[in-house]
């Protein structure tokens, strides 16, 4: 089976479960992190920053610093991570075919189109859970209705 290369939105509910879980107060390092997620802890803080301009999760500076999750997760669908690492990048790994053939443009512009029904399918999916979901284990062999 193919494998994704961008592995952003997988360690983004990774960390953000992670960080859902932690019932002490206390702030978790990217470093710390990063061991559970098995990634760079540059990785992390990459993965992490959109998550803070959205205000999902915020960070403190010095020794007792790290990440925190700034809202409910019960409240945090997982198609608002995926939104934010996706955007408008291509779902279906679209290539760039060369411009002069009629073919190739037409493909592209079909796949261009299926690409973003996807993305939707996706995020409609992604829509149905939120990281309290995933700290339970709720998503966990469930058949998701109308896929």
């Amino acid at each position: 089976m193919a494998r994704s290369t961008n592995t952003q939105f997988a360690v983004a509910v990774h960390v953000l479960t992670l960080l859902a879980g932690v019932t002490d107060g206390r702030a978790l390092s990217s470093e710390e992190l990063s061991r559970s997620a098995n990634v760079n802890p540059v990785y992390v803080r990459r993965v992490l920053g959109p998550m803070r301009s959205a205000g999902l999760v915020h960070s403190r500076p010095g020794v007792n610093g790290g990440w925190e999750l700034a809202v409910d997760a019960a409240h945090l669908t997982l198609d608002r991570i995926w939104l934010l690492l996706q955007g408008d990048e291509p779902v279906l790994g679209l290539h760039g075919p060369d411009p002069t053939c009629l073919t190739g443009r037409s493909v592209q512009k079909t796949l261009t189109g299926l690409d973003r029904a996807v993305a939707a399918a996706v995020a409609t999916a992604l829509g149905r859970y939120t990281v309290q979901d995933v700290v339970e284990g709720v998503p966990d062999g469930v058949a998701v209705p109308g896929l």
